[in-house]
């Protein structure tokens, strides 16, 4: 595969990944105001349902509400960045931009996996992190697929922008 093909389908696959990201933070946004569970694969908290905290104090449920919505955007923030680092810097060979979108989305997911495996609370673990795990893997590919184009030397006389 030449250089600029690696460069085309790493960023694509990395493209597509940020975009499964993209709809599961839109999934858990729409989710925070309309589902009677907690989130995406949680349905209770040990069984302690939504309809029960809210009785035992309506605040509880507004602020989990609250950080569900925050979650959301971060998950949607981080997609965009990471998809359009990919789209706009790796597919035209920039090494920062693979760099940088690398290390976003591994940050994100180094904060926010380790707790899930806490045993603090049941969930459906396919729905609940497949999806994530699903666009990771993709993203992944597509970012190994780019470091093999990164790693070729440029045609020469072809025009590289270091900024």
């Amino acid at each position: 595969m030449s250089r600029e093909q690696s460069l085309r389908n790493g960023a694509g696959l990395m493209v597509l990944g940020a975009v499964i990201f993209l709809v599961y933070a839109a999934v858990f946004f729409f989710r925070a105001f309309t589902s009677s569970g907690f989130e995406i694969g949680v349905e209770t908290l040990n069984g302690v349902t939504t309809q029960q905290l809210d009785r035992l104090n309506p605040a509880i449920m507004g602020y989990i509400t609250h950080l569900h919505v925050a979650v959301a955007g971060f998950i949607a923030a981080t997609a965009i960045a990471a998809g359009s680092l990919a789209w706009y810097g790796v597919r035209g060979g920039l090494w920062w931009a693979w760099i940088t979108g690398v290390i976003v989305p591994v940050v994100g997911l180094a904060m926010a996996l380790p707790l899930h495996y806490m045993g603090h609370f049941n969930y459906d673990w396919v729905s609940h992190l497949g999806p994530i795990y699903v666009g990771t893997i993709i993203y992944v590919v597509g970012a190994v697929v780019a470091l093999l184009g990164l790693s070729q030397a440029a045609a020469p006389g072809a025009a590289q922008t270091a900024h």
